[in-house]
């Protein structure tokens, strides 16, 4: 909850120098504070929430998703300038789910279809973004 409200502070902070508007006229500085403030909102209910339980969190530092996960991202960034956005997310799906106990490779690999399929169809297509699809040669 206070990493949620926190990040929505800073966003509505950084939102500050630019032009508001209006709803039918929306400024730069429109989505960010309106962004910001659910944020901080959603974030002091998760917090308010979270302080009402008596529940214990177990706290741990699992190595193998603090070696995996900055591995996917890097890998990712490697593989979108190397081989192209649908290797490069290919890979990042494989290696997110290896960070984690219950990796299934075929649960593993339906997820990294859809996921990849989804932010082709949002990124590439949708925004049209230039990101080759796969790169040869």
């Amino acid at each position: 909850g206070v990493m949620f409200a926190v990040t929505g502070a800073a966003a509505m902070a950084g939102a500050r120098g630019y032009p508001f508007g209006s709803t039918l006229n929306m400024g730069p500085g429109y989505f960010p504070t309106v962004l910001g403030g659910l944020l901080v909102v959603f974030g002091l209910v998760i917090l308010a929430r979270g302080l009402r339980r008596s529940e214990k969190i177990q706290a741990g530092w699992p190595i193998r998703a603090l070696a995996v996960l900055p591995l996917a991202v890097v890998t990712f960034g490697l593989l979108m300038a190397r081989a192209g956005f649908v290797p490069a997310m290919i890979a990042l799906v494989f290696l997110s789910a290896a960070a984690g106990r219950q990796f299934r490779i075929k649960e593993v690999s339906l997820l990294a279809a859809f996921l990849t399929a989804l932010t082709v169809a949002m990124f590439v297509w949708g925004l049209g973004l230039p990101y080759p699809l796969i790169k040869t040669g």
